[in-house]
């Protein structure tokens, strides 16, 4: 019996923050899917170029250099991507901060507060306009999506984090954007869904997951008793892009080990 495949072959995806953790994972299994594949990164150019090198070269996955702190630079990072293969039919939104320190709301200085939302929702918004604008530009066939859009929440967004109110604002801020634009984008044929992990073993999490009082209590506060691999979280993303999810519009799908049951 042959296997259910996950095949995006013919389709571009374009995720930001791509050089490492999630969104280094999530672009190797689109590639592996078929897809061509255009990633942002920041600073990290050399794990850039080994994901890119990795996932097919320039015929098939570009890594490209770009800051995302305003609308324009999201817009900014579809124009590349589109420029590198000519269209889009993904974006999968996944870049984001977390300021590591704890920050009591009485001290949180105003330039963190605005830096966080700058990088986590005003790019967002960029990248979602740049994205549904070349969408509309395109043509599809008949059945086919007019393109997919994942935004990467966190569990923060659903139950909050204190002393991280400027992280948990923006992803909650996701959330209800996922919501909004499904009911605004699927009459037209371009599906929003919306991806919320728990605690993920990557650089970001590492502090805080590699502590050896903190890590075990982590660990105690998920039903399944450990945290997620990279690989968990990219392949439902993954699967919110193929023809097998095209009934599923405005969905939060929670990839947390069961901590948070909320949608």
């Amino acid at each position: 019996m042959a296997g259910v495949p996950l095949v995006l072959e013919g389709r571009v995806a374009l995720v930001s923050g791509g050089s490492r953790g999630i969104g280094a994972e999530t672009v190797r299994l689109f590639a592996q899917a078929g897809a061509r594949v255009a990633f942002s990164y920041r600073q990290a150019r050399a794990q850039a170029e080994a994901v890119a090198a990795e996932c097919g070269g320039t015929e098939r996955c570009v890594a490209i250099e770009q800051e995302l702190a305003t609308p324009a630079d999201g817009r900014a990072l579809v124009a590349a991507a589109v420029a590198a293969f000519g269209r889009l039919d993904v974006l999968v939104a996944n870049h984001g901060i977390w300021p590591a320190a704890e920050a009591p709301i009485a001290e949180m200085a105003e330039s963190q507060w605005q830096r966080t939302l700058g990088v986590n929702l005003d790019s967002v918004f960029g990248l979602v306009q740049g994205a549904v604008a070349q969408f509309d530009r395109q043509s599809r066939q008949a059945g086919e999506a007019a393109g997919h859009i994942v935004l990467i929440s966190s569990t923060a967004g659903q139950r909050g984090e204190a002393y991280h109110a400027d992280y948990a604002v923006t992803k909650g801020a996701l959330i209800s954007l996922t919501k909004s634009l499904s009911t605004e984008l699927a009459p037209r044929g371009i599906l929003v869904n919306c991806v919320a992990p728990g605690w993920v073993a990557t650089e970001m999490s590492a502090a805080a997951v590699d502590d050896p009082e903190l890590g075990p209590k982590i660990a105690a506060g998920i039903p399944v008793g450990r945290v997620a691999t990279t690989r968990e979280i990219a392949g439902p993303i993954l699967f919110l892009c193929t023809p097998l999810a095209g009934f599923i519009s405005g969905e939060v799908l929670n990839v947390n080990g069961g901590a948070v049951l909320v949608g």
